[in-house]
C-alpha cells in the first residue's frame, strides 16, 4: 500500500506478523519492530532497542490518521488498492487511458476480455488482487482490447501495463 506522510510518499508492505512483532518493508527497506496499540490510541513502537510512543487518531473510515509524536504532528493517509483505483478513475475527468495498469503490486485473478473484443463503459477487464483484497479494473469509456500483456495468476508490479486498448472516439 502507499502511505502519504505530509509530502512524503512511501510504499509499505506487511511482510510478517507474529503477535506484536512485525516485519515491514518501507520503500524496499525491511524493518523488524515491536508494536503495541492501546485502546486509547496510544502506540508504543520498539525498533533496534529504542522506544517510540505516539498518539494515533483515526479519521475517515480508517484511511486517514493524525499521528502525534513528541511536539510533532503528522497527517497520514493510507492509499490501498481500492483508493488507488478510484483515484485513477477520477483522473483526466473520466477519459479512458489507452493502457490499463496495476494500481499496486498484486496478482491477476481473472481476465474477462480477449484481444479484439469490444468493451463498453463500466465493463470489468481484469480482476486484480492485492493484500488479500480483490478489485475490478474497469473501463470508463467504450474501447477495443488491443493487447493483453499478462496472464491469469501473474504477479505484477505497481504501475505495470496490463492491457493495451484502442479508444473508440
Amino acid at each position: 500500500m502507499e502511505v502519504h506522510i505530509g509530502e512524503r510518499v512511501a510504499e509499505l508492505q506487511l511482510i510478517e506478523k507474529n503477535g506484536n512483532k512485525v516485519r515491514i518493508s518501507v520503500d524496499d527497506r525491511t524493518y523488524d519492530v515491536d508494536i503495541v496499540m492501546a485502546d486509547n490510541g496510544v502506540c508504543s513502537l520498539i525498533y533496534e532497542g529504542q522506544s517510540f510512543n505516539m498518539e494515533v487518531l483515526r479519521n475517515e473510515n480508517g484511511k486517514r490518521y493524525k499521528v502525534n509524536h513528541g511536539f510533532n504532528s503528522y497527517d497520514v493517509d493510507i492509499i490501498d488498492a481500492q483508493e488507488k483505483y478510484m483515484r485513477s478513475r477520477r483522473k483526466d475527468e473520466g477519459r479512458q487511458d489507452d493502457t490499463i495498469t496495476a494500481p499496486m503490486p498484486g496478482k491477476i485473478v481473472k481476465i474477462n476480455f480477449a484481444p479484439g473484443e469490444q468493451a463498453t463503459d463500466g465493463d470489468t477487464l481484469i480482476v486484480f488482487e492485492a493484500m488479500k483484497m480483490q478489485s475490478n479494473l474497469k473501463v470508463v469509456g467504450d474501447c477495443t482490447v488491443r493487447e493483453i500483456l499478462v496472464a491469469e495468476g501473474d504477479s505484477v508490479a505497481s504501475g505495470q501495463a496490463l492491457i493495451k486498448l484502442d479508444i473508440n472516439q
